[in-house]
């Protein structure tokens, strides 16, 4: 039986250094990929200019390219895909599945920030855009990890934003045109991406394109409980000491430590995680950090 090839990625946001959760969505994503005989590509998600960190692009590919994890194909830019996204904006704009909207958070805070029509008091020199979302728009999807999931994503989350009144893009129309031109496959991540899902399912209905297989990794949480990354216990990774980390993700995502243990290099290592790498092992609930080994 023809099996359609494997087309995985990781899509860091440089918004700083990459921390020990990022390296765990990073080797998660890059041995499921491994494991599938499939390609592995690193996009740079840099569409929102203004939470962007100076010089964080190259610092986190450098410290991707120090833990081994190379991209089978050019590295994409967000930053540079204006000309892919307009057209998928025009098209949804000219079909009226998608609509001007000059609503303001506050204006919308007494529907919970949810967006069911538009109660704007003023017009926009530049108004967002948002995707329709009718009554009764549910989307369901098996995840790798967690099994059935189904939302209502009219009823918890309304119409969503694809270009947003500043003029930037949005995650969510960036991230499905990008996942559908890129032929992305399966797309794994950690798992506070798990509710934007059925938006994006919804997004790629609208503009026709095939609903990648999904799975969403555990986070890294701190001693309170927070992710990681939004946690002073988010220490940068160290590009100079990758074993120890690249170790300590291996068992984060519940690998048998043993299988590491002779690995003196990076290639060495990430040659026998591959040869060792059991899907059925990953876990299913967020993970603790705490110090890392010595």
């Amino acid at each position: 039986m023809y099996m359609p090839p494997y087309f995985g990625r990781f899509a860091p946001s440089p918004t700083g250094p990459l921390h020990p959760g990022s390296l765990l969505a990073a080797l998660g994503s890059w041995l499921l990929a491994r494991h599938a005989g499939g390609h592995w590509r690193v996009r740079v998600e840099d569409v929102d200019p203004p939470r962007t960190v100076p010089g964080a692009v190259g610092q986190q590919l450098a410290t991707l390219a120090a833990f081994g994890l190379h991209s089978d194909g050019p590295i994409v830019h967000q930053s540079q895909r204006e000309a892919v996204y307009r057209p998928a904006l025009e098209r949804l704009l000219d079909e009226g599945t998608a609509f001007a909207c000059h609503c303001s958070r506050s204006e919308l805070a007494d529907q919970h920030g949810i967006h069911h029509h538009c109660v704007s008091r003023h017009q926009r020199a530049q108004p967002a855009i948002r995707l329709r979302v009718p009554p009764g728009s549910r989307a369901a999807f098996h995840d790798g990890l967690r099994g059935p999931v189904e939302q209502d994503v009219h009823a918890a989350v309304g119409d969503f934003v694809l270009r947003r009144a500043d003029g930037y893009w949005a995650y969510q129309l960036a991230v499905v045109v990008d996942d559908g031109d890129q032929g992305i496959t399966h797309v794994v991540r950690g798992a506070d991406l798990l509710d934007s899902t059925p938006r994006q399912i919804l997004l790629q209905r609208a503009l026709g394109l095939p609903t990648p297989a999904y799975l969403h990794l555990p986070l890294l949480l701190d001693a309170h409980g927070r992710k990681l990354s939004k946690s002073e216990a988010a220490h940068p990774l160290d590009p100079a000491q990758p074993l120890p980390a690249l170790r300590r993700a291996w068992a984060s995502l519940g690998q048998d430590p043993a299988c590491l243990h002779a690995g003196s290099s990076v290639a060495t290592l990430l040659s026998r995680a591959c040869a060792g790498f059991d899907p059925s092992r990953l876990p299913t609930h967020d993970i603790g950090h705490g110090p890392a080994p010595g």
